[in-house]
């Protein structure tokens, strides 16, 4: 052959494969398009479902969806591990970091709380700029990882503090936005179901682009929190509206500023008897998560189950609790559901049975089931305790109720991941341990149950049940 035809054979060669690749470029991208349209509709049904979009309650599930993906986008981009440290200098890592965990809650019970609930009337505003603060400080952190900064710890900290906050304002909301036809369970499951779908994407760019550096991770998330703050001020005026509450009568006492600090068992007792009921058992969930969190930590390290090596357990026993979480999140989704009291009853029943067979019979086994009833437990119980809270509660003290018992149950987590460090690494002593504390925290409930309406519905009123 000669060169020309040659050539023009190499020419008609590539342009056909040319042609094929954009064809096939092209078919891919309108699947694509097609595939990122259907999941959209579906999410967009799911999220308008049941009179959510006439309440308002889906603008706020997008909006929490979002504001999730960038607390997942933040947290892959300052994540980091203590225990590839010797055993007790990892101890002591991990002890000061459960004390700073609760560095925000010291500003969030007495202070944000009450500021919440004193502009009730501008809520939005209120959840938009928790979001907004995240954005600058995602920023911030941006330039302090660059710039190795000494801004990185505080900006860290703020950004915390704002999350917490935005925690608060977001419970405290969802009773202006709940349809008619659905529970609150049903929708605080909804929120958190979306919240988990942005916790997945989320995290998944945030992880990527970390290959790039931690900074871009960070802007990610900036970003993010950027589109949030819009979705935030576009709420429906509703969040804002005070229509259908009850005025309120300066000699009703406020279950949140009853006490003072330092009489919280006072604070307590104002609460309402399945309030009070529900959240000391919703204490024993968490303190059973900060306890297998840590304590398996070190236990797989040092003790391993015969057979298995420590880290793969671990994985196993955390994708129990995951799916234990998930699984949490799905039933509370459900149209039909026994009471919020109950369901927090039978959970920390089967919590304190599946500890006690973890101390009798320990094994693989016995760990990934009691990873798997603890996420399930801790999911239900809070959803159940939202739940009562939001309905039981007056709009004027939802707030700072909700800071106040954010702060409880993140000083329980404290307590059982104290607990898991502190005590010696024997599977029969430490799971026997927790058992028996989440034996006590039932005893407590039932008690304080058991108080009936003394300083309870007195103080609240019963009007307010919805």
């Amino acid at each position: 052959m000669s060169d020309s035809g040659w050539r023009g054979t190499a020419r008609s060669r590539a342009r056909d494969l040319g042609r094929g690749i954009g064809r096939g470029g092209r078919a891919a991208a309108h699947g694509v398009a097609k595939g990122s349209r259907a999941t959209s509709a579906r999410f967009q049904r799911f999220a308008r479902a049941d009179g959510a979009d006439s309440s308002g309650l889906a603008r706020f599930v997008e909006l929490h969806g979002v504001t999730i993906a960038g607390d997942a986008a933040l947290t892959v981009s300052l994540a980091g591990t203590v225990f590839a440290m010797p055993v007790d200098e990892a101890r002591g890592q991990v002890a000061l970091f459960l004390l700073l965990t609760m560095a925000p809650f010291v500003v969030l019970a007495p202070l944000i709380g009450p500021i919440l609930d004193r502009f009730r009337h501008g809520r939005r505003w209120a959840i938009g700029t928790t979001v907004a603060m995240r954005a600058f400080l995602a920023w911030v952190l941006a330039g302090a990882l660059v710039d190795d900064s000494a801004w990185l710890f505080p900006a860290a900290l703020g950004a915390l503090v704002a999350s917490r906050s935005y925690a608060v304002a977001r419970a405290a909301a969802v009773p202006r936005l709940l349809p008619p036809s659905m529970s609150l369970v049903r929708a605080n499951s909804r929120i958190n179901i979306v919240g988990m779908i942005g916790m997945t994407l989320g995290g998944a760019l945030a992880g990527a682009l970390s290959w790039i550096g931690p900074e871009w991770s960070l802007r990610l998330a900036f970003v993010i929190y950027v589109v949030a703050t819009v979705l935030a001020i576009r709420l429906p005026a509703v969040v804002d509206s005070s229509r259908g509450e009850a005025e309120v009568d300066d000699r009703v006492p406020d279950p949140a500023a009853a006490a003072t600090p330092a009489k919280v068992r006072n604070r307590i007792r104002v609460l309402p008897p399945l309030v009070r009921y529900t959240l000391w058992l919703t204490t024993g969930a968490r303190a059973l998560t900060g306890f297998l969190t840590l304590f398996l930590a070190f236990l797989m390290r040092e003790r391993p189950i015969e057979g298995w090596s420590g880290p793969v357990v671990l994985g196993a026993v955390v994708a129990a609790a995951s799916v234990g979480n998930a699984l949490g999140t799905l039933i509370g989704n459900r149209r039909r559901l026994a009471p919020p009291e109950a369901i927090a009853t039978v959970m920390a029943a089967l919590a304190t049975l599946t500890s006690i067979a973890a101390a009798a019979f320990y094994s693989l086994g016995t760990l990934v089931a009691l990873g798997l009833v603890a996420g399930l437990n801790s999911q239900l119980a809070k959803l159940s305790l939202d739940a009562l809270i939001q309905r039981d509660i007056p709009d004027h003290a939802r707030a700072r109720v909700f800071a106040w018992v954010e702060t409880m149950l993140q000083a329980a987590w404290v307590l059982g991941g104290g607990l898991g460090i502190a005590i010696p690494l024997d599977p029969r002593l430490g799971f026997g341990l927790i058992a028996t504390l989440l034996v006590g925290a039932a005893v407590v409930a039932v008690r304080s149950r058991a108080m009936g309406a003394h300083g309870g519905e007195t103080a609240v009123g019963a009007e307010t049940h919805q």
